[in-house]
């Protein structure tokens, strides 16, 4: 099984930066994609950006230029760094671990950016 330990959400204005990270743990060797999902309230989980195992990355629309998606697979951790931050990229985001045969998600983190 795998674990996703997400962490780096939190309350940022307008215009600013936030990274968050996702610690992955247990048995992470085969061969998966990771993204990044986020959920406002009253709308549909969405996909935010994923990177796969060759490093291929694909993102949304709505947060290209502004989002980059990472890893380290040395530490086994799944980064987001998100600039230009607006209003409506507040939401709870979710760490994603999936293969063919598996799919594990985190917890959650929330993202709050307000004035």
């Amino acid at each position: 099984q795998v674990q996703l330990v997400e962490s780096g959400g939190g309350l940022v204005q307008p215009g600013g930066s936030l990274r968050l990270s996702c610690a992955a743990s247990g048995d992470t060797f085969s061969i998966s994609t990771m993204g990044w999902y986020r959920q406002a309230p009253g709308k549909q989980r969405e996909l935010v950006a994923t990177i796969t195992n060759g490093w291929n990355t694909n993102y949304a629309d709505s947060v290209k230029g502004r989002f980059a998606i990472s890893k380290d697979n040395a530490k086994n951790t799944m980064y987001l760094q998100m600039n230009s931050l607006k209003p409506e990229d507040t939401a709870v985001y979710y760490c994603r671990y999936y293969t063919r045969t598996q799919d594990y998600w985190g917890q959650g983190t929330q993202v709050t950016v307000s004035s």
